[in-house]
């Protein structure tokens, strides 16, 4: 149980939070004292939202669905509405859905991989802005990947190189508004397994075995050959959200054992 309070009295929105370094994320920096506004497309949203609320904490969970603008732009005027600003955004929305060779992905599968691994993020520090510029002050963290430079996961990889790109140009354009952006570039990390899957389809042998060479070749990556875990993601994402990080702006930071993507 951290002790730490470097989150009181701030706005925190998540976005992912229904599970893994989402769900993580959002209840730690309740536990250092922030009001957190939990945002994703499952209900599961609101079990995180009653554990946080369980152990004293303040939250609030919007269902949104944040492959669409107009998603993104109701979570922000649900936290503004609600709290009257918003310090720190985390956008954590993101993973693969399938992983294969890129000659095998389909028109419609590389478009669904964009659509959740890089609009929610551009959604969402387009909607935030405003807030954070009247406010000239904010912190943005938004979750990437080392997997920009890995194998069969290429339409991924791309949307997380928009990411890092998303995040240097926001730094470069909103410093002298107070505003910092950062991204966590996350290795790969174990988790429980997903209540909601990103792919329900059946995975077939071939699919498995594709699979299966990513995590060879993640560990393989990773100098020090294993995942991490939810919780060293989610310590480096908090501690850029934090003043801890004040002077740190236009960063990815790898979180990958070694593996700087």
């Amino acid at each position: 149980m951290t002790t730490s309070t470097r989150f009181q009295e701030k706005v925190v929105v998540v976005t992912g939070a229904a599970q893994g370094i989402g769900r993580g994320v959002a209840i730690t920096a309740a536990q250092e004292g922030a009001t957190v506004v939990l945002c994703d497309r499952s209900d599961l949203v609101h079990d995180v939202a009653n554990a946080i609320s369980a152990r004293g904490g303040r939250c609030l969970p919007v269902l949104a669905d944040l492959e669409h603008y107009a998603g993104a732009s109701a979570l922000m005027h649900a936290a503004c509405d609600a709290y009257g600003r918003i310090d720190v955004l985390v956008n954590n929305v993101g993973g693969t859905i399938w992983a294969k060779p890129y000659q095998h992905y389909d028109d419609v599968q590389i478009e669904a991989e964009v659509r959740r691994s890089l609009f929610p993020t551009l959604w969402c520090c387009h909607a935030v802005l405003p807030t954070m510029i009247a406010q000239q002050r904010g912190a943005i963290v938004n979750v990437s990947s080392i997997a920009t430079r890995s194998i069969y996961r290429v339409p991924y990889a791309a949307s997380k190189g928009g990411v890092n790109a998303l995040t240097a140009s926001l730094a470069f354009e909103h410093a002298d508004d107070g505003i910092r952006v950062n991204a966590v570039a996350t290795g790969g990390t174990e988790a429980p397994p997903r209540k909601v899957p990103r792919n329900a389809e059946p995975q077939s042998g071939q699919d498995a075995a594709w699979y299966q060479r990513i995590v060879d070749q993640t560990i393989a990556s990773s100098l020090m050959h294993r995942y991490g875990t939810i919780d060293e993601q989610v310590r480096a994402i908090l501690f850029l959200a934090s003043d801890d990080a004040s002077y740190i702006t236009g960063t990815v930071l790898p979180v990958g054992g070694g593996d700087q993507g």
